[in-house]
């Protein structure tokens, strides 16, 4: 109530006043009570806008909040896919410009990287010793010690040039001879087989002898051209159309159809040798498997190919590699090939083979190249990281290769792992788990810690037995000869022609493991097989043939 208003009302009154006092201060309570009422009413309202506005401004606040994390996520998501992007990228020009080798040359990091763990700590070399000394430059330089002898074994035809001068009278004293290694190219021959008959005048038959078993009935190919044409395939990989042009060029015309028929032909002689091959891998209780595409024509996809599958199982016991072609790359091609297998199975981390991880015959390791492989390729991603994974898997390696050049035995290598790389093993989990949380699991340095981590039982699996290897190289060596051969062929005519190729790179991967010259292995199979005894098949095979031949 304004004060002027209320000193009017408490001002004296004069005579002609007759306001009743008591009316007076009635109105004035009255007055106070609804001063209080407003001032309520008005500090009501305040507080329900100012509970608006807060309200307001909160959701404001969260609005605004999430706007700006869902903008973060996006930027998250394009720098994740711009990383991606840019690991594909150097990979690509890594496989078309870069070197192919991954070996790992570690750059200086500073001490705390190394998990207490020193290369030279972990097999010292006896041989070495640190000695000091003083030397002189030699006055003389060192002479070369002069160029390998040519083998032995190789025909030498001489030519002896006699001196201008006359040297009647005079006596020899030596001779000087210079080798030169020449090249005279394959030639074509033909072999005739000339069988005289005879008459008998008293049955009045005719006598001849018989034909030897050939590899082709009524072919004019010999076994050693069959061999060659299969070894400039398969090992040396020359199409068949090229090979129809060298052909050529010697005078001899043959169609590229009919030098397919020679390959179907010797392939349908050898498949009970494919066969016992199988039998043999498998028989083992050891087995490194893997598996390449090849592109294969097919009628019912034209104006494309058809993606197949080789698979591959090594045997290191016997050094022997069987290929298996399959339509897809599904899991009944190793199930099937496999059945009844017992043993260690070394594989890849792919899912394929993860049907076998119930079976109880079967215990499963995985391939420590495979790994190693993704913290290569996460270089460029987190380089402190991957180096440091990478010297942790070289330690591991340089075990590996010490026990090799000592020609340890299996229970030697089996006790050096358990002292030299089991500590590593577990170092290196430990860190691994502890920067996994520190890594975005999407990054390609994410991927291959979890890649890790996820097979980490399978790869520590060859820490049980000397036996068994560390990586897959070996299968994975056995495949190259096939990929070599698919970047000059480009694929097989048929689902047929691929089969073929599996049979024979069967044989051209097993005669190239048991260091054996796989043109004399063929040539000496062809003319044999026709007449061999079944159940003696396993003395052709290259890890026998070699024994027999001596």
């Amino acid at each position: 109530m304004p004060d002027t208003f209320k000193m009017r009302i408490f001002m004296p009154m004069n005579s002609s006043t007759t306001v009743d006092k008591i009316t007076l201060e009635s109105l004035f309570f009255r007055m106070n009570a609804m001063e209080s009422k407003y001032e309520k009413i008005i500090a009501d309202k305040d507080a329900k806008y100012e509970a608006i506005i807060a309200d307001k401004d909160a959701q404001l606040l969260k609005l605004t909040h999430g706007i700006e994390a869902k903008y973060e996520a996006i930027i998250a998501d394009k720098d994740a896919q711009i990383l991606k992007l840019t690991h594909e990228l150097a990979q690509l020009k890594k496989m078309i410009f870069g070197s192919k080798s991954e070996r790992f040359v570690p750059a200086s990091l500073p001490e705390q990287l190394t998990m207490g763990f020193s290369p030279d700590a972990i097999f010292p070399d006896p041989k070495i010793q640190q000695v000091s000394y003083v030397r002189k430059d030699p006055a003389k330089p060192t002479l070369h010690q002069g160029r390998k002898p040519l083998p032995a074994g190789l025909p030498r035809e001489q030519i002896i040039i006699q001196p201008k001068a006359d040297v009647a009278g005079m006596k020899k004293i030596g001779e000087e001879i210079t080798e030169e290694l020449e090249y005279t190219p394959g030639k074509l021959f033909v072999r005739q087989y000339i069988r005289p008959k005879y008459a008998d005048p008293k049955t009045g038959g005719i006598v001849c002898a018989e034909l030897p078993e050939r590899p082709i009935t009524k072919g004019i190919a010999g076994p050693a051209l069959l061999s060659h044409i299969v070894i400039n395939k398969f090992v040396d990989h020359l199409p068949i159309y090229r090979q129809v042009q060298q052909f050529e060029r010697e005078g001899v015309s043959l169609s590229a159809s009919t030098i397919n028929d020679w390959l179907t032909a010797c392939c349908n002689l050898l498949q009970p040798l494919y066969d016992q091959m199988l039998n043999a891998v498998v028989s083992t209780n050891y087995i490194l498997a893997d598996e390449t595409p090849i592109k294969v024509m097919d009628k019912a996809k034209k104006g494309t190919t058809h993606r197949g599958y080789h698979w591959l199982y090594y045997s290191p016991q016997i050094r022997m590699v069987y290929f298996d072609y399959r339509p897809g790359r599904s899991r009944e091609g190793p199930r099937e090939i496999l059945e009844g297998f017992s043993g260690f199975l070394g594989t890849d981390g792919y899912s394929g083979y993860d049907m076998f991880d119930n079976n109880k015959q079967i215990t499963r390791l995985c391939c420590w190249a495979h790994a190693r492989r993704k913290f290569d390729e996460s270089l460029q991603n987190d380089q402190a990281r991957a180096t440091l994974a990478l010297q942790q898997i070289q330690q591991l390696y340089q075990i590996e290769r010490t026990c090799k050049e000592n020609r340890y035995s299996h229970e030697q290598i089996r006790e050096i792992r358990q002292q030299k790389a089991l500590p590593i093993l577990n170092t290196f989990k430990e860190w691994l788990i502890q920067n996994y949380r520190e890594v975005l699991p999407s990054s390609v340095i994410g991927k291959a810690i979890a890649y890790t981590l996820n097979l980490w039982n399978k790869l520590t699996v060859y820490l049980q037995d000397g036996k068994l290897h560390i990586d897959n190289n070996g299968v994975e060596n056995a495949v190259r000869p096939s990929a070599i051969g698919k970047k000059n062929y480009l694929f097989a005519g048929s689902h047929e022609g691929a089969k073929r190729a599996a049979m024979l790179y069967t044989f051209m991967g097993s005669c190239k493991m048991n260091n054996i010259n796989p043109q004399e292995w063929l040539t000496d199979i062809l003319e044999r097989i026709p007449s061999h005894k079944a159940n003696k098949l396993q003395e052709l095979m290259p890890n026998n043939w070699a024994k027999t031949t001596v």
